[in-house]
């Protein structure tokens, strides 16, 4: 046992060894080049790595005991960070791009089960009957009862024109309705907007997306051409987890003077030591355009979520042009802004 003990190690530190050094350690590189590698922690990495491939109860992929270990050493570094792979990356881009390939419903857990809150208007899930209200207990043959949301929300979503089963509860049917939906892509608006009464208008963001700046400029000036007397916004931010940070940037800018610092940041290497003023530079869409630059004179001369809507809402209470009163919850913890940071070798760290 020790003979392959041994081989098994010397492999392992072989393929260990081999990723760190196709990775080149670029960041610690920029901080202090010529650091050693530290070889003896490596080696007990590689022990560890040697004794489950020789010794596990049943055989485990190389590729699987390796991202783990990477997904675990990211993880462990606060509770912020995280490792993805091609596939999770992915799913974070369209999440943050205002699309994704799924149901088109907004869901919740209750009792163990998913509970559908509202389907997307024209989405597969509307379009199948799926209502307010409605308790998903089954996804094709498997139960929800011990999922997580996230777990179900994953099996959910897939590839475009594929096939779904869901075993849904309804208050008003006596036995369970099986509804077959296929998956489409679903495109999510993260800005709605409304005039409630005559002066008084309400701007919902559910989540700060790419899109996000461009979408709320619209809705503003949709509703000021619908009532130029506008005096008061309501800025709903409520159960917001969050997102990209130039969509936070940009939301806190239309209601901000030019050139207010919005958050800074800090850290080991020189590029990520920045201060992020309300300037186009720092939301501005690709092309160059300032989706703000068209917003009504009224806005220019002008509380309870994720990170980007805390920073946003103390912002305006502390420096915005007009008063603003904040209506929220006591928030315990603090706001975070993530960076991804990737290579061939690693699809994303977050």
């Amino acid at each position: 046992m020790s003979s392959r003990l041994k081989n098994a190690g010397l492999i392992g530190l072989g393929l260990i060894a081999g990723i760190a050094g196709s990775m080149q350690f670029d960041a610690l590189a920029q901080k202090n080049a010529g650091s050693p590698l530290p070889i003896e922690e490596l080696r007990q990495l590689s022990d560890v790595f040697g004794l489950i491939k020789s010794d596990y109860v049943e055989p485990v992929e190389d590729k699987k005991l390796l991202t783990e270990a990477i997904s675990g050493m990211v993880a462990s570094l606060d509770p912020h960070s995280a490792y993805l792979d091609k596939k999770a990356f992915k799913e974070l881009r369209e999440g943050t791009q205002g699309k994704f390939v799924g149901l088109g419903i907004e869901v919740g857990m209750e009792d163990g089960y998913v509970k559908v809150i509202s389907p997307i208007e024209d989405s597969p899930a509307y379009k199948a009957g799926l209502k307010a209200g409605d308790l998903i207990t089954r996804l094709d043959s498997t139960p929800v009862k011990g999922m997580t949301l996230d777990e179900a929300v994953k099996r959910m979503r897939g590839e475009p024109n594929t096939k779904i089963t869901l075993t849904v509860a309804r208050k008003e049917e006596d036995k369970p309705l099986m509804i077959t939906i296929v998956r489409q892509e679903i495109k999510v608006q993260s800005v709605k907007a409304k005039v409630v009464e005559p002066g008084y208008a309400w701007i919902r963001i559910s989540q700060f997306q790419e899109p996000t700046v461009e979408d709320l400029a619209k809705k503003i000036n949709a509703m000021y051409q619908q009532d130029p007397g506008i005096k008061g916004l309501v800025l709903d931010l409520r159960n917001d987890p969050g997102g990209v940070l130039p969509g936070a940037i940009g939301v806190s800018a239309a209601f901000l003077p030019k050139d207010v610092p919005i958050v800074s940041t800090n850290g080991q290497l020189p590029d990520s030591k920045a201060t992020y003023l309300a300037r186009r530079e720092y939301y501005g869409n690709r092309s160059g355009g300032d989706p703000l630059s068209r917003l009504p004179e009224q806005v220019k001369k002008s509380e309870d979520g994720g990170a980007g809507e805390f920073r946003l809402g103390i912002r305006i209470r502390n420096r915005g042009r007009r008063p603003a009163r904040l209506q929220a919850r006591h928030h315990h913890g603090y706001a975070d802004l993530r960076q991804r940071f990737g290579t061939d070798h690693t699809p994303a760290l977050g």
